[in-house]
């Protein structure tokens, strides 16, 4: 079993209200069905504008069994953890944009309810075994898929544009979709693995190594044993499976074919993956890729917090709503034709 190392962090801010229902929260619940599996989709609409044609801003998040909805009880004030981990105010003036929920996983859970890591299952027996047999890439990309074609037939939502987006494991994810269904028009690689998740894993532990650690062996031999079982789905956490399918083939080898616009995010103190989009981004320029582009924000880490020189990180400066998600809605709109 190895769990995954690169979570996308849940941000409580948090939204006041009396009920837990989404629609509370300003949200449409759509449900569909994928091979046997329910499963739900969240849309935030700018308040008034919900029927009104626009395209659709699909955001894939990161690892783990997190719900969508999170309520929680401060002293009898109800509220939610925010459903995305960035604000969607300005996003929604020109999309209608769209979080697709994990297999296996509830819509809404209390906060009581959930692991302190806010993960859904068992602090024991582990994650829910439904959301472990299917929490790999194909799995994912082929589910997401078909949720786009469900959403697409929708009357407000307009055909001409189609953006996917994701964040560290969402990442790859949102570039196979795009790889996959040619009807996306632009994606957003953020915080991502380009040479796939067993090189991020080893890249941390390289950088924490001493002349005493023997972690850097023991991620080649797990290697060395996802290669050998790598269909396999028993366990409590991330399975040979999942692991293998976000490692091979390295994500670089879809990005470098892809054509439509690129916008490739990341943080320099990021270790996991820093080196990898640098490295991206020479390749990118040695083969005259010209649908790149690249953010890198310094000295911010994987989900764009300030590090300081002693590695400590200041979560009190929230860049995502500072600089990264205004960084993307002017990419995006410039690349409307």
């Amino acid at each position: 079993m190895k769990y995954l190392l690169f979570t996308f962090l849940l941000i409580p801010i948090f939204v006041h209200c009396q009920e837990s229902k989404p629609e509370d929260f300003g949200f449409r619940h759509f449900q569909t069905v994928y091979k046997g599996d329910t499963v739900d989709i969240l849309i935030k609409s700018r308040k008034g504008e919900e029927l009104i044609p626009k395209p659709l801003f699909l955001f894939m998040q990161g690892s783990l069994p997190i719900p969508l909805i999170i309520s929680y009880d401060d002293n009898e004030k109800k509220g939610i953890f925010n459903v995305f981990v960035f604000s969607t105010d300005s996003l929604s003036k020109f999309f209608h944009v769209a979080i697709i929920g994990k297999p296996g996983i509830p819509l809404s859970v209390e906060q009581k309810k959930l692991n302190p890591d806010l993960t859904y299952g068992d602090s024991i027996k582990g994650f829910e075994k439904k959301y472990i047999e299917r929490n790999f890439l194909n799995y994912y990309v082929n589910r997401n898929i078909s949720v786009l074609k469900y959403l697409r037939k929708m009357p407000f939502i307009s055909k001409e544009r189609l953006v996917v987006a994701g964040h560290s494991e969402g990442a790859a994810i949102a570039l196979k979709i795009a790889y996959k269904y040619t009807s996306v028009t632009d994606l957003i690689y953020s915080g991502g693995s380009p040479l796939g998740r067993v090189m991020s894993v080893i890249e941390r532990e390289r950088e924490h190594e001493d002349s005493t650690s023997n972690n850097l062996q023991s991620e080649f031999s797990y290697w060395e044993k996802t290669v050998e079982n790598l269909n396999n789905i028993i366990s409590t956490g991330d399975t040979f499976k999942g692991y293998y399918q976000f490692s091979v083939p390295p994500p670089i080898d879809l990005l470098l074919k892809l054509k439509i616009p690129i916008l490739v995010t990341y943080g320099s103190k990021d270790a996991g993956a820093v080196s990898q989009n640098d490295y991206l981004r020479v390749q990118t320029i040695r083969n005259g890729k010209t649908n790149f582009t690249f953010k890198s924000y310094y000295g911010v880490e994987h989900n764009f917090f300030p590090v300081n020189a002693k590695g400590e990180i200041n979560y009190e400066i929230f860049n995502w709503n500072r600089l990264v998600i205004k960084d993307w809605i002017e990419w995006v709109r410039g690349n409307e034709k």
